[in-house]
């Protein structure tokens, strides 16, 4: 019997080069009506194409997807709407209608074998209706920030993210966990230990295969310390495509760990007695090929710029929690007992510091941000730390040596509500509505964490959260 369908499937070497292709373009800038034409040309040539899947972030950072048949996408692509009152944090319902741009220069092929044959990937950008952008998506907010960086000082933020994570065995293992009551690991092992072959060798594997060639220049993966926990990382890149790939790296991880029968989870703290997940970020700011944080001469190999960098993150670390730390669950990771970055203080050797300065030279010196939870939502976070780090306020006397970051959501949603900081960076709006987001999810858990994980912390984590769990409340 004949094939009936001819969809698109790319071998991983020619997606990984295609990949690389475009994430150079935009990496330099490339003018994007120049992408536009090229991308849009190739989708109208390419006859396998049968979908264009279009994602957006909310303002909790959650991915949204939506598949458009390839042929309506190209008569469409200037005028795609959606109901924003369905979004959590987006538009009112008597406001509801939002814009879809399309963020040519993000586009990415997909390994059919993982995500299906016959589809590409593209990020989205929220309009408001008259095609301005959407204040509450901070992708767009990331974007333009960066873009001004440049063509005002010549300046590009750069970005690393460790990205760590637990699989669990089943499907759907968090959506269920107010009825199992835990999670079953897949793995007892720890750092660096698996053997080939192993249950979670085989996961890293097989997603470090979909990230390579998706573009993601790996470096190295291996298990990390808690049992069936596992990290990936790859190398840095320009600041809007780091956030891009941090959203990438958690589908994937999510993807193929679906298709394996078992569920990847960003839960900072999703059992107790074990270490937690974090989402260390790594950032310098370079100009041309010269790294400005570097200096041969300066306190830990760092310059005055990347000094001043760490101490206006450290001032206004109160301000900046809750979007570093944005659920119930990321306040029990940031727990001393466990290498928690809980600390308000730099150091080249404290892993109990918010902020480390790795050992590094004029190409890798760089500032890392360790309190950052996994679950945090990317875009939100690195223009906050970037432009806190560039712009925000030096202290005016010497921070306390025994300050710490909060240890439970409230004081957290206390300090980020009243700051006229994050109200200056984010507007009041956008600060406002994160907020109330935050405070309703913590209102449906206990208020004091207690020493074991609730089901609450779980159903409605915003990454976890669905219609019919919210409503069980």
């Amino acid at each position: 019997m004949p094939e009936l369908r001819d969809f698109l499937e790319l071998h991983y070497d020619e997606l990984e080069e295609k990949n690389l292709e475009a994430k150079s373009m935009r990496a330099s800038r490339t003018p994007i009506d120049k992408i536009q034409e090229a991308r849009m040309k190739y989708l109208t040539d390419e006859k396998r194409i049968k979908a264009v899947t279009v994602c957006f972030s909310d303002l909790e950072g959650r991915l949204h997807m939506l598949d458009y048949d390839k042929k309506f996408l190209l008569k469409s692509a200037d005028n795609l709407t959606f109901d924003g009152s369905s979004i959590r944090g987006f538009s009112a319902q008597v406001e509801s209608d939002l814009r879809l741009g399309l963020d040519w220069s993000a586009f990415y092929w997909l390994p059919s074998d993982v995500f299906g044959p016959g589809k590409v990937f593209v990020f989205g950008e929220v309009l408001e209706k008259d095609g301005s952008p959407y204040p509450g998506d901070l992708r767009s907010v990331l974007k333009a920030y960066a873009a001004k960086l440049y063509e005002t000082q010549g300046l590009t933020a750069n970005a690393a993210n460790e990205i760590e994570g637990f699989i669990f065995k089943g499907a759907n293992a968090e959506q269920r966990y107010h009825e199992t009551g835990g999670f079953d690991f897949i793995s007892t092992s720890g750092y660096y230990h698996s053997l080939p072959g192993d249950p979670i060798r085989n996961f890293i594997d097989t997603a470090a295969e979909v990230q390579r060639a998706m573009g993601f220049a790996n470096e190295k993966d291996h298990p990390e310390v808690a049992p069936s926990q596992f990290e990936m990382n790859y190398s840095y890149t320009e600041v809007s495509i780091a956030a891009d790939q941090i959203q990438l790296y958690k589908l994937i991880c999510r993807q193929v760990a679906n298709r394996l029968g078992l569920t990847a989870s960003f839960l900072p703290k999703p059992a107790v007695g074990i270490n937690g997940s974090g989402m260390h970020t790594n950032l310098s700011i370079s100009k041309g090929k010269d790294n400005l944080f570097y200096s041969a001469t300066g306190q830990d190999g760092l310059s005055d710029m990347g000094w001043q960098f760490i101490n206006r993150i450290l001032n206004s670390a109160l301000d900046i929690c809750l979007v570093l730390n944005s659920s119930v669950n990321s306040y029990r990771r940031l727990d001393p007992h466990f290498e928690a970055p809980n600390e308000i203080k730099a150091s080249p050797i404290d892993r109990g510091s918010m902020v480390r300065i790795p050992i590094g030279n004029e190409k890798s010196a760089r500032v890392e941000v360790r309190s950052v939870a996994p679950d945090a939502n990317p875009y939100m976070t690195l223009y906050t730390l970037v432009k806190t780090g560039l712009e925000g306020a030096l202290p005016k006397a010497e921070l306390p040596r025994d300050a710490i970051l909060p240890d439970n959501i409230y004081d957290a949603i206390n300090s980020f509500a009243a700051s006229d900081y994050m109200s200056s960076l984010l507007t009041s709006e956008v600060r406002d509505k994160f907020a109330a987001l935050k405070q309703a999810s913590a209102d449906r858990c206990p208020r004091k964490l207690g020493t074991l994980v609730k089901a609450s912390e779980i159903m409605f984590h915003h990454e976890v959260f669905n219609q019919s769990l919210w409503s069980m409340f």
